[in-house]
């Protein structure tokens, strides 16, 4: 009797091991599993791949302009407010370039036209029949100015640093973009005077971001393109004549 129960006893432990071995087993494929999809969102293949973008950006062009309302002007968000703007540079170059009308002579003939109808109107409502006019108190707050000049002076500031580090001789690539930039610059003064020049940046502003954005997925790669082809033209460039220049040892003042 008692070698019978040891039997069943061997028995029913040796089923319920298996049971327990095919629950463990079926719990360590599971957990296995989870974590597998746990991780499938990390696998390189899922990751996007770092696109170019022109100048290094990574906000959207509408960020990069600054926002808000010029934003909104300058890539035509509201077109007619847009063209009235881009409307009102033609007229104003228009007047001033091809009709040759001076900047004081105009201010000065508006002015007359309009206090000599103000004043008749205000003399003569009484005759007409017609409510006097109502002129509003103009005041320029103080605020947005010392914000610009504020923001004008960090400008300069830089500006002027980054001409002192090129005229010490600390950055030779800086100095010949430099050189180039204001060279480029000067044959095109020498072609249009000033107001010219500034229509042609106005309009230039107002076109260029806008045509951007929309082309934005052809323009990238080949700006892309671009840019390794003009690093790898300095690199030979350096190699053969920038490193070749004598530098002589930085002098710093001593306190």
């Amino acid at each position: 009797m008692t070698e019978e129960l040891e039997r069943k006893q061997s028995a029913v432990e040796s089923v319920m091991e298996k049971i327990s071995e095919k629950i463990h087993g079926h719990d360590s494929s599971s957990s296995s599993d989870s974590d597998s999809d746990h991780e499938k969102p990390a696998s390189p293949s899922s990751v996007k791949a770092k696109i170019y973008r022109l100048f290094g950006r990574e906000r959207p062009v509408h960020h990069v302009l600054g926002g808000g309302k010029p934003a909104d002007v300058l890539l035509w968000r509201n077109k007619k407010i847009s063209a009235g703007v881009l409307g009102g540079a033609t007229a104003i170059w228009v007047l001033f370039e091809l009709i040759e009308y001076h900047l004081l002579t105009l201010v000065c003939h508006i002015s007359i036209l309009s206090l000599a109808l103000l004043f008749l109107w205000s003399n003569a409502h009484t005759f007409i029949r017609k409510t006097a006019p109502h002129i509003p108190e103009v005041y320029l707050p103080e605020e947005p100015f010392l914000q610009v000049a504020s923001a004008l002076t960090i400008e300069i500031n830089q500006a002027l640093k980054l001409l002192r580090d090129i005229a010490s001789g600390r950055n030779l690539k800086k100095f010949l973009m430099v050189i180039a930039a204001v060279w480029v610059l000067s044959i095109v003064g020498s072609c249009c005077n000033f107001l010219t020049l500034f229509y042609i940046s106005f309009v230039l502003l107002h076109t260029v971001p806008v045509l951007y954005e929309k082309y934005e997925a052809k323009v990238d790669p080949f700006a892309e393109k671009a840019m390794i082809e003009i690093k790898r033209q300095y690199a030979v460039f350096d190699a053969k004549v920038l490193s070749k220049i004598p530098k002589g040892p930085l002098k710093t003042k001593k306190v």
